[in-house]
């Protein structure tokens, strides 16, 4: 089931009508099987996987839980090690597994072994990226002793599968999101209506902005040969319909949450305004670039090292942070392409004067700048063949005609004005994005009700919604 169907709505609305009628522990028994409807909706094998997969994690917990006896430590390591080994086993399984085994064949074919085919066609189950990555930041946690472990196997259901972030995130970390789930909730009104405008601002940017910029996207690289105008028209196309469609989902699962009184973490704070390739990454996919730090970086050593540790901690991180988008080289492409970004960027900030750093950052010309070396990225994001990747980086933009330019205008111009609403809500919201909806809903009560932003929304999307839309990006990953 997704976000933009009739079923959803339909869910929403059956579970909403005797949610508030509940006690905690109800609401979160009906929440729970709400997930696991919403899970298994299209194929209801998946659920099996699912439930699995709590009941290892949640016993993986118990076993790494402080005791206070020193000969348990053993038994903590071996439940850590279980929950890691699980982990890594079902995203290989499922993720991994096909492109291990063509890399093989294409290497057994390549020093002339001879030749076989693979006939793995195993499914990869949404939201799996997701919800492994949260189960097990929960069991690291656990036996850090940075937060108690819990007892309660619907409590710990609900955190792994709450369905408006089940499939895309935001990954939440069990110190915010169980707190919330243990206490009782209350309805607000001007909560509800924060988030029905959260809503309809998320199905906005994923309908409108990101369907039609992806249209615009789809048909420039499926070209063989764009040209240099159109291909990075294109690229910048697919950089905001990313966005658009990422930020979206977001936004959407954080207004569904807020509707049964649970606040989602922001996953996203203006990126395009981003300064820096550091500061983009403390502004794009908040809740994976954090997750990566707190549980791969760190444990690394981060930059408690010498310098060259350092850059092979930082590399390593962003590589597994690429191949954690799927099996294929294009990821972990873009990975070591940000990785090296921000090595570099360190690298000048350590030579450089703090007061030339504080300059260069403050000024305008630097987030002009981090935009398109963040778009360049894309390309390789985008492109799943590298031979072809860098064919289309040896375009020239001496080679363009008049007409390749007069289309690249054109498709331009349809960008600029689908995109425009991001454009102006970042410039209203700065960089504060949980202020964002405040800002607007002000200047709004200046003109007459908040009601307006939600009618100008729910409008927008009947009258500019596009007739190609399709899934989320995200849940391929």
């Amino acid at each position: 089931m997704t976000f933009q169907t009739l079923s959803f709505v339909a869910l929403l609305i059956a579970v909403l009508a005797v949610y508030w009628l509940l006690g905690r522990r109800q609401q979160n028994v009906l929440l729970l099987a709400a997930s696991y409807v919403f899970y298994g909706y299209v194929d209801p094998l998946l659920t099996l996987l699912l439930g699995g997969f709590t009941v290892v994690t949640y016993f993986a917990g118990l076993g790494a839980a402080h005791t206070g006896n020193p000969a348990d430590q053993s038994r903590r390591r071996l439940s850590l090690a279980l929950a890691i080994a699980s982990t890594i086993a079902v995203l290989v399984v499922f993720k991994y597994l096909g492109f291990f085994v063509d890399g093989v064949s294409d290497l057994v074919e390549s020093i002339g072994l001879g030749t076989f085919s693979s006939h793995l066609n195993i499914i990869l189950p949404i939201g799996i990226s997701f919800y492994t990555l949260q189960s097990l930041g929960y069991v690291i946690d656990v036996h850090q002793g940075r937060i108690a472990v819990r007892r309660n196997l619907i409590d710990f259901a609900l955190f792994v599968s709450f369905f408006p972030q089940l499939v895309a995130g935001p990954i939440e970390r069990a110190s915010r999101l169980l707190p919330q789930f243990e206490t009782d909730r209350r309805f607000d009104a001007d909560d509800a209506k924060d988030a029905v405008t959260l809503l309809l601002w998320g199905f906005f940017k994923k309908l409108v902005i990101a369907d039609n910029v992806g249209v615009i996207a789809d048909s420039v690289f499926a070209a063989e040969s764009p040209g240099f105008a159109l291909l990075w028209v294109g690229v910048l196309a697919f950089g905001l319909q990313i966005f658009a469609d990422f930020s979206g989902y977001t936004d959407i699962a954080r207004g569904t949450a807020r509707l049964f009184g649970i606040r989602l973490s922001a996953n996203f704070d203006h990126p395009h305004i981003a300064r820096s390739p550091v500061d983009f990454w403390r502004r794009w996919h908040i809740s994976l670039s954090t997750w990566f730090r707190d549980y791969v970086y760190v444990p690394l050593g981060g930059s408690r090292v010498g310098r060259g540790r350092y850059a092979l901690n930082l590399m390593t991180t962003f590589l597994l942070s690429g191949l954690w988008h799927g099996a294929s080289l294009n990821f972990v492409l873009w990975g070591g392409y940000h990785g090296a970004l921000v090595l570099g960027q360190r690298s000048l900030a350590a030579v450089a004067p703090r007061s030339v750093v504080r300059a260069v950052s403050a000024m305008p010309l630097a987030a002009v700048l981090t935009f398109l070396l963040v778009t360049v990225g894309w390309l390789f994001f985008r492109e799943t063949d590298i031979g072809h990747t860098w064919q289309l980086l040896r375009s020239s933009p001496f080679d363009e005609d008049a007409r390749s330019l007069e289309l690249a205008g054109f498709l331009l111009a349809q960008v600029a004005v689908y995109s425009s609403p991001v454009w102006i809500h970042t410039l209203i919201a700065g960089q504060r994005p949980e202020a964002a909806f405040g800002v607007v809903s002000r200047a709004v009560r200046l003109a007459g009700s908040r009601t307006v932003t939600a009618t100008a929304l729910f409008s927008g999307i009947l009258l500019m919604r596009s007739p190609a839309g399709g899934e989320f990006i995200y849940f391929q990953f």
